[in-house]
């Protein structure tokens, strides 16, 4: 153990699949990790892949690589637990699973593919904007969009004061006589993007599902259900991760 090299001991934590980096802080300011033995109370403590970590008394292992698809239903939150009951994501997963972090987020109502994994490294390198992977949607508007506008939608429309990026986009025909079902796949993640970019040319979005993350589907799954990302499409997932 070292405070110079090393790795940090909340991201150590959080690479053996016990607690995120924030949750492995407190759990090293409440005194229940130990290095080598000896409690560590200190954020900047850094480790050697050698130092025995134990936590409440149980020595840490490495877990497994694990990533799984969730096709996450509407009114569940993407977040571990909610001061105001809520469900959330993890509530569908099973308890006895390690610790895994979402890749990214879905908002409350929104449906559809979400990852969750316990390797940090690959849901970084996924988020990372310079690495361009596609997210894929289907919204309902709550009416019919014109030509005019879904160009302009696809050209991207400024937000934040920041261009976005280019959107490729269909409709999706005979769903609906009054509202428009659209399809379109982004490269890029900023907060509520799907709704902003329709509500800059005038248009609500009433239902808005992610049908696709980075290649990755939900076919054949069940609202609230997972599987098992495969070993082929983890290795797609790293490939793209690295840009």
């Amino acid at each position: 153990m070292t405070t110079n090299t090393g790795t940090r001991l909340q991201k150590r934590l959080a690479e053996l699949g016990v607690a995120s980096r924030r949750e492995g802080e407190r759990l090293i300011t409440a005194g229940r990790v130990r290095v080598n033995g000896a409690v560590v109370t200190e954020l900047g403590t850094r480790v050697a892949p050698s130092d025995r970590i134990a936590v409440d008394g149980r020595e840490l292992a490495a877990a497994a690589p694990l990533t799984v698809v969730l096709n996450k239903p509407r009114g569940v939150l993407c977040a571990r637990t909610d001061p105001e009951g809520r469900p959330t994501i993890y509530g569908l997963l099973p308890p006895d699973f390690p610790h895994l972090g979402h890749v990214g987020r879905l908002d409350y109502n929104t449906e559809g593919v979400i990852l969750l994994t316990n390797e940090p490294g690959l849901a970084d390198a996924l988020l990372r904007p310079e690495n361009v992977v596609p997210r894929t949607y289907e919204a309902k508007l709550r009416s019919r969009i014109s030509d005019e506008d879904l160009a302009r939608v696809a050209a991207g429309v400024p937000l934040d004061g920041r261009p976005t990026h280019r959107v490729v986009l269909e409709r999706i025909l005979d769903r609906n006589t009054t509202a428009d079902w659209i399809r379109l796949t982004l490269t890029e993640g900023r907060n509520r993007h799907v709704h902003r970019i329709f509500e800059a040319v005038g248009q609500h979005v009433a239902r808005l599902r992610r049908i696709a993350f980075a290649g990755i589907t939900v076919k054949g799954l069940e609202f609230g259900k997972w599987r098992r990302v495969s070993p082929t499409e983890v290795a797609r997932l790293r490939r793209i991760g690295r840009g």
